[in-house]
């Protein structure tokens, strides 16, 4: 008998990482959805990420295509994914995606703030006084009015958004 399969004891072994095919799947499953939030992006979102030209010419015919040719462009995007870094790219999406949740905090502070003003009415102008010396007294008092009028009367809520509107050009100018 031969020995030829068996290694010598002095040998070292190399270590096989054995992969199953679903966890392969799930892997090319989740570069695929990579692709697909890329693929859903704005134009200007876009060129905030850093893509090679190939990739990003893959992206933009699958914001082309519709139905059966989306779904096997974002197959081939998925495919292309993996031979290439990933990382910077989920790096630069995690960073819009926050800058959006960031974006949609502030809006709801503002909205509490809206909602603070028009209940406390003097006293909550006081406080965005305090913040914003260049807000309009007037204005805001005329809108918290407005705003408890139709409340009362139960009419549309033009004010109401007014008053968002005047906070957010106040506090998001800043």
């Amino acid at each position: 008998m031969s020995r030829k399969n068996q290694k010598a004891p002095w040998e070292p072994e190399e270590e096989i990482i054995w992969v199953s095919k679903s966890e392969m799947k799930r892997d090319m499953e989740a570069l695929q959805k990579l692709g697909e939030e890329l693929a859903n992006l704005t134009s200007n979102a876009l060129a905030k990420i850093p893509l090679d030209e190939d990739m990003l010419s893959a992206i933009k015919d699958a914001q082309r295509f519709k139905n059966e040719a989306r779904r096997r462009q974002l197959q081939y995007i998925g495919k292309q994914m993996r031979s290439i870094d990933i990382e910077p790219i989920q790096t630069a999406l995690d960073k819009l995606n926050n800058k959006h949740s960031q974006t949609t905090v502030e809006l709801k502070k503002l909205e509490q703030k809206r909602d603070k003003l028009i209940a406390n009415g003097d006293s909550m102008i006081n406080a965005i006084l305090v913040d914003h010396p260049d807000a309009d007294r007037q204005r805001l008092r005329q809108l918290v009015r407005q705003a408890n009028k139709e409340k009362a009367q139960e009419k549309p809520a033009k004010a109401y958004r007014e008053i968002f509107q005047y906070l957010k050009e106040l506090y998001m100018s800043n």
